[in-house]
């Protein structure tokens, strides 16, 4: 099985879009990452056909190219981390504005280290292999925040997550910082490191949170779009719940992974967020939801650690507006 956290080397950039004439269109960037899906299975559906939207969907990596195509309006929406929505080169002019959540990582996320490794106390002074700007890195700052060390206390050596299992094997290095499939291969293909999972996103499953990103100048010019937007992801996730079997059918060949393998990344790494617990993330206009203060605890952490260069304001960086009465008086 040859997927990344957000990497497939076997699928280049893919783009899908509903055919049919529309009177709006929503022009979409996100990693090659199963947690996005319910977006492209929503369009196999004809979710967002039914309400006129057209949505064109492609993959990009790339944070940088991202951003530049937002800053540029060359897409109206891209889907990441909250952390890193607010990395660096991030101030609070860059456009691009909250209005919903798509998944959580529950386990897809994780640092594994040696056996010798008791604790998170015991990487003090160790080497720690790990990308930079990956959701590990946020998962072990803020493990060892919780014993009272930071980054600064260990000693960190930047590698791609590809090279996770070679770097691994290394015995200078105590631990590596790495994502699924990678961090379940580190566990079973290097068993004389006696290695395991020191830390994972199971414990930590409000911080690392896949996000909903629209460019602010179309969010005020035509926010009905995204609206229709919204409720074709949330339809998906709720066909989801109702036949995981042939939503894991409808996205597979979009990743380039039989339906077992796409079924395996969705049990053993990501929940898909409802509608309801979307809108308890966002919360309402006048009363912020769970997601601002998780947005704090991770925008405090890229700061210290130096990914952001500049602390952002949830109220701003977070729009409700759009979730809230989402399905009135709409087909779900």
């Amino acid at each position: 099985m040859k997927f990344q956290r957000y990497i497939l080397a076997a699928v280049g950039s893919v783009c899908i879009s509903t055919t049919a004439m529309a009177e709006d269109t929503i022009r979409v960037l996100a990693p090659t990452w199963v947690g996005f899906a319910p977006a492209l299975v929503a369009s196999d559906l004809g979710y967002f056909e039914e309400q006129g939207l057209t949505v064109d969907f492609s993959f990009e990596d790339d944070r940088a190219n991202v951003m530049a195509a937002m800053e540029r309006g060359d897409i109206d929406v891209d889907m990441r981390t909250v952390g890193e929505h607010q990395g660096a080169p991030r101030t609070d002019s860059t456009p691009g504005t909250i209005i919903g959540t798509i998944d959580q990582s529950v386990g897809g996320d994780g640092v594994v280290a040696d056996g010798s490794i008791a604790s998170v106390a015991d990487l003090k002074g160790k080497v720690v292999a790990i990308e930079p700007n990956i959701p590990a890195r946020l998962l072990l700052q803020m493990a060892l925040q919780k014993v009272g060390l930071s980054l600064a206390d260990v000693e960190l050596r930047e590698i791609a997550t590809a090279d996770t299992i070679a770097v691994f094997s290394d015995t200078s290095i105590a631990a590596v910082g790495t994502y699924e499939p990678f961090l379940s291969q580190a566990v079973t293909i290097v068993p004389e490191r006696n290695p395991r999972v020191l830390v994972s996103s199971k414990d930590e499953p409000d911080l690392i949170i896949d996000i909903i990103t629209a460019r602010d100048a179309e969010l005020a010019a035509n926010p009905e779009k995204f609206r229709k937007f919204l409720r074709g992801i949330y339809r998906a996730v709720d066909f989801y719940k109702k036949d995981p079997a042939k939503f894991a059918e409808l996205a597979a060949p979009h990743y380039g992974l039989t339906p077992a393998e796409v079924t395996g990344i969705i049990d053993s790494s990501l929940k898909y967020t409802t509608f309801e617990e979307a809108e308890a993330y966002l919360g309402k206009p006048g009363a912020p939801g769970t997601l601002h203060a998780d947005f704090d605890a991770i925008m405090a952490l890229n700061v210290q650690f130096g990914a952001a260069t500049e602390t952002l304001d949830a109220a701003k960086e977070i729009d409700s507006s759009i979730i809230t009465g989402l399905f009135d008086g709409q087909t779900r």
